[in-house]
């Protein structure tokens, strides 16, 4: 498989948990960070599949260098929200996740630059 659609299953994945994670959070008080990790994520697999169709390769690497800035902004959030300790919710899985997503997107970020 490509590293493109790696990137795009994984992601995918990704976001799918933490869509279903929030949703358990909506009746808790961490409902504005739960929010704003569940708007990076998502806007992470949206510029993703926005990206597989650029006109160009640097229409291309912009996108996916937009991408790894909401993957780092999701990235961080869920730190926060773990150190925070406000709620009782292992966040290692998730934490593991976006890392590699966001070592996936640096790296074809930086392979998109060099052909530019």
């Amino acid at each position: 498989m490509a590293q493109e659609n790696v990137i795009r299953h994984k992601t995918f994945v990704f976001v799918r948990s933490i869509i279903k994670w929030n949703k358990e959070l909506q009746t808790n008080i961490e409902f504005v960070i739960s929010k704003q990790i569940l708007r990076s994520a998502t806007s992470v697999g949206a510029i993703i599949e926005e990206a597989s169709a650029a006109s160009t390769k640097r229409d291309f690497a912009y996108k996916m260098s937009i991408t790894t800035k909401e993957a780092r902004e999701t990235q961080y959030c869920l730190r926060l929200l773990q150190r925070s300790e406000l709620i009782q919710y292992n966040f290692t899985h998730c934490l593991n996740d976006i890392d590699e997503i966001i070592r996936v997107l640096t790296s074809s970020v930086k392979t998109a630059q060099k052909s530019i």
